[in-house]
């Protein structure tokens, strides 16, 4: 129903603009040439009654027998009628009755206004027929004297007129059923390119993210065929980044369930266990626990990194923030022999949540501490530059591959499990909560391998103004 309603809106549109225009096209022209051959017709009467009043304007008095001989003189057999009066609107002359209408009062409305001292015109069509009159004063020595009338009607000016708009009506009826034919096609070509783009958004909206709207050409729809393919890609990629982290999640919370109901099955079914082994199972057990509890809590940092309204920010100093990561991390530099040296410059203020950057620096440090090597080095880097607080990790330790090093921040993605060295608790979650923050406060992180080998990481955040 919803593609009908559309060709049916979009037809109408169509079509009511063109019959707009056409509307303007009959109208304009003929009023405009009305209003020109009235133009012409006032002008040429005027001319005419002007040329009689001034014939007669050098009699002293307006006498019939006078002004029949200066109209017999003038010829004015062209116009319809021809009327002279007197300064009391009596007849003296008159093309049509002749002598029998002497005499008689004329109180034409024209006659009247032009005793007055004006020029007088009207035109009028109707009927087929263009009449038309004017009346002027006579005037001698500055008094008015009487009044010349000149009435005509032309059917042949009319006939133009009437020929002109049978004309561009014909025209207009033929534009009219071709305009509806191509209303009738665009908006179905138009409705076409939506039906796609909507086709496109119902099978998103039903969960198949491989689909793609086709849809040609250089305008507005093809524009927004083109953002919602986009969304398309962004949604299938982030679908599979969903499958993927339900999947990896799973993986994550199973494996240290897993040994944990084994362990824990492991003391109650076997009879007189030995209490060193009883102990031994236990503390395996609890680091399981811990190892689960820090999947379910970064777990919950990457949900809680989403939502804007838990961040809060205050006038963060990074070099006492960066000191105490250090301090604590410490004694796990010095359990790895690795040594950890740090060169921290003031003035680097950022407003940000402390204990959201608290745990950027941690995690970096951290992560160079446990992948360096025997008699390794970590080095933290704080200084300011260009309007920006940049934090340097460099390390020693075995590095990266470059062909993975683009993907080190996606979430639950692990370099090579062997890379851990048995450690426990990698989850790969670590670097993409580091991003996320970064990015949440309005910077950037990157990472590269050293050339002396290693790895760097480069956090760089807004001063403060």
């Amino acid at each position: 129903m919803l593609q009908y309603g559309l060709q049916l809106k979009y037809a109408v549109s169509y079509f009511a603009v063109i019959l707009l225009c056409l509307t303007f096209i009959n109208v304009i022209p003929v009023i405009r040439y009305r209003d020109l051959l009235f133009e012409s017709k006032c002008s040429t009467m005027q001319n005419r009654a002007s040329l009689i009043a001034s014939s007669l304007s050098s009699l002293y008095t307006l006498h019939s027998d006078e002004v029949q001989k200066v109209m017999e003189l003038l010829d004015e057999a062209g116009a319809a009628r021809v009327i002279v009066t007197d300064e009391e609107a009596r007849i003296v002359y008159d093309s049509v009755d002749g002598p029998s209408s002497r005499g008689r009062y004329v109180l034409f409305s024209e006659v009247i206004l032009a005793l007055e001292g004006k020029n007088v015109f009207s035109a009028r069509l109707r009927d087929g027929v263009l009449t038309g009159k004017a009346c002027v004063p006579v005037v001698t020595r500055g008094s008015t004297i009487g009044a010349v009338y000149i009435y005509e009607y032309d059917a042949e000016q009319a006939a133009l007129v009437t020929d002109l708009q049978r004309t561009l009506e014909s025209i207009s009826g033929a534009v009219i059923a071709a305009a509806l034919l191509l209303a009738v096609i665009l908006s179905l070509l138009m409705t076409g390119r939506i039906r796609t783009i909507l086709g496109t958004m119902h099978s998103l909206g039903e969960g198949d993210y491989r689909t793609r709207a086709k849809v040609r050409g250089s305008d507005a729809l093809e524009q927004l065929s083109q953002e919602i393919n986009a969304l398309a890609n962004r949604l299938e990629q982030t679908e599979a980044m969903r499958q993927r982290f339900v999947s990896d999640a799973s993986h994550e919370l199973k494996t240290p369930l897993a040994a944990i109901t084994l362990l824990a099955d492991s003391i109650v079914q076997t009879d007189g266990m030995p209490m060193p082994t009883v102990r031994e199972f236990v503390y395996d057990i609890g680091r399981e626990a811990e190892r689960l509890r820090r999947v379910t809590q970064r777990l919950l940092e990457l949900t809680r990194l989403h939502n804007p309204e838990e961040l809060r920010r205050e006038r963060v100093d990074l070099r006492g923030l960066t000191e105490e990561a250090l301090k604590m991390l410490r004694p796990l530099a010095q359990e790895r022999n690795v040594r950890l040296e740090s060169r921290l410059d003031r003035g680097c203020i950022v407003m940000a949540d402390s204990d959201e950057l608290h745990q950027v620096i941690f995690n970096l440090v951290e992560n160079a501490i446990k992948y360096n090597v025997p008699d390794g080095q970590v080095l933290v880097l704080l200084f300011p530059a260009e309007g920006e607080a940049c934090l340097l990790v460099d390390d020693t330790g075995i590095g990266i591959p470059e062909e993975k090093l683009p993907h080190i921040f996606d979430r639950f993605y692990r370099v090579d499990d062997s890379r851990t060295g048995g450690e426990e608790g990698s989850s790969g979650l670590g670097l993409s909560i580091v991003k996320e923050t970064v990015e949440k406060h309005g910077g950037r992180v990157s990472a590269e391998s050293r050339e002396s080998g290693g790895m760097r990481f480069s956090v760089y955040l807004p001063l403060l103004k």
